[in-house]
């Protein structure tokens, strides 16, 4: 694709084929070309072994938020390795792990007070659904032991995790292991046939039919809030997250979101749940909690979760749940010179401005040949590619158009993925407007100059 490369690149690429197996890759595929190889990064670009520069249009999947190489955090990192790496929290406590607990609770929606760490987005809903079924248990309310999710849901790979997922692409194989959950349509509204009211009001129907019928039986609702993110940057309709929420509290079950991918600023407020005035019972957090430099995660929850578990050690209330990483100094350390800079650099207070740009270049975007809709919540955007924009056809999955499309972005300059034919993009939060400018002109570019010689050659 780019012509030679070096010994050094062609090393690795042999290296790579013989050993790596890859996250979400049909591997068949990937072992007939040459992949791009990142060695580092600088600011909001990616290098590669090539030395070839390419816009972080998804933010290294979804969790860099001030860049890459970011000399705060670089710093913060090795201070710590000054101090320590690493320390159990089972029976131990550490400094890092406990500032970080603090800070976050400073920010997080009214009511969360407690926070319970991890280390990937998968475990912190994982221990969010242990959480909310073990409270009922505690409590003596036996019988709630069910949830209610959405369906094309993604909230992780673990068992637990996959069990509320709803994206059968990923999880029909292993539907013999997972416990049953209830699923109420997305609110998708560009392939919903009616209004955005008229959506909103079915889904939400929806969940209240089974709340009606099953409620005795429920222990909780997760929801990504605003929008669901591996389903294909899915856009709620306005109102809808409240409705939810007004949905747990009338019949009294828990209510768990999951802000890994939305949290910290994607959606234009620090959490998502802000947008609508949302307190959840249980916030699971992950990707940008760290800015995206080390793997941590946390599980945030209420005190009157947290109380269930109180209680003498015969009484068997504990939480029997840990990980080895858990509160990871080295994760907390970066997490927190992270929400400095939120602070320092006004963050929050500078979205405004990126999302115009990004609302002005959708409305564009929506004109070109072969764009079905291109939606977004502040920096998460997608754009639906279709065959057909006035039936809404998709092309067929195996023609691959989204993954093509992404791969032309590459040689101009831009690294992006697809969530089969929608093109995701989520640059980092911190993004300067030029950079964001210059990487919406290359999706334009892209889909404007090359889409067209793509569909040609299905």
């Amino acid at each position: 694709m780019f012509g030679t490369m070096n010994d050094y690149t062609r090393k690795l690429i042999e290296i790579d084929r013989a050993c790596l197996w890859y996250p979400f890759t049909q591997m068949k595929g990937w072992l007939g070309i040459d992949p791009v190889i990142i060695e580092r990064g600088e600011g909001f670009a990616l290098i590669d072994t090539e030395g070839r520069r390419y816009i972080d249009g998804f933010s290294s999947l979804w969790c860099n938020v001030h860049g890459h190489c970011v000399p705060e955090i670089d710093a913060a990192i090795r201070d710590q390795l000054g101090r320590i790496s690493h320390s159990t929290m089972l029976g131990l406590g550490q400094d890092k792990a406990v500032e970080l607990a603090g800070r976050l609770i400073e920010i997080a929606p009214e009511g969360l007070s407690r926070v319970f760490y991890s280390d990937s987005g998968s475990t912190s809903v994982e221990i969010a659904i242990k959480m909310a079924y073990q409270y009922w248990q505690n409590k003596g309310v036996v019988k709630r032991k069910k949830f209610i999710s959405l369906s094309d849901a993604y909230h992780g790979d673990t068992i637990g995790s996959v069990s509320v997922g709803g994206m059968g692409l990923f999880h029909r194989i292993f539907s013999s292991l997972l416990f049953e959950t209830y699923f109420v349509d997305s609110p998708h509204v560009y392939r919903f046939d009616g209004t955005e009211d008229e959506c909103r009001a079915h889904c939400l129907g929806q969940m209240e039919s089974y709340l009606e019928k099953y409620g005795d039986e429920i222990a909780g609702i997760i929801v990504e809030p605003l929008v669901q993110g591996a389903a294909g940057i899915l856009v709620q309709p306005k109102g809808f997250l409240k409705g939810v929420e007004e949905l747990a509290r009338k019949y009294g079950v828990l209510l768990i979101v999951d802000e890994v991918a939305t949290g910290f600023g994607k959606t234009g407020k620090m959490f998502a749940c802000e947008v609508e005035g949302v307190k959840p019972d249980l916030m699971c957090l992950a990707k940008g909690i760290t800015g995206g430099y080390l793997p941590l995660a946390a599980t945030l929850a209420t005190e009157e979760i947290f109380d269930a578990f109180i209680g003498e050690v015969d009484e068997f209330k504990t939480f029997y749940h840990g990980h080895t990483y858990t509160g990871n100094a080295l994760g907390c350390a970066a997490a927190i010179a992270s929400l400095d800079l939120f602070d320092a650099n006004s963050v929050i207070e500078s979205l405004g401005e990126k999302v115009a740009i990004i609302d002005e270049a959708f409305e564009g975007m929506r004109e070109l040949p072969f764009v079905g809709d291109a939606r977004h919540v502040g920096l998460m955007g997608g754009i639906e590619i279709v065959k057909d924009k006035a039936t809404k056809e998709s092309f067929a999955y195996e023609e691959s158009v989204g993954a093509k499309l992404c791969m032309t972005m590459r040689s101009k300059g831009a690294m992006l993925r697809p969530l089969g034919d929608v093109i995701v993009l989520m640059p980092s939060v911190g993004i300067d407007v030029e950079t964001l400018k210059k990487l919406l002109g290359i999706v334009r570019e892209a889909i404007a100059e090359e889409l067209d010689d793509i569909v040609k050659g299905l």
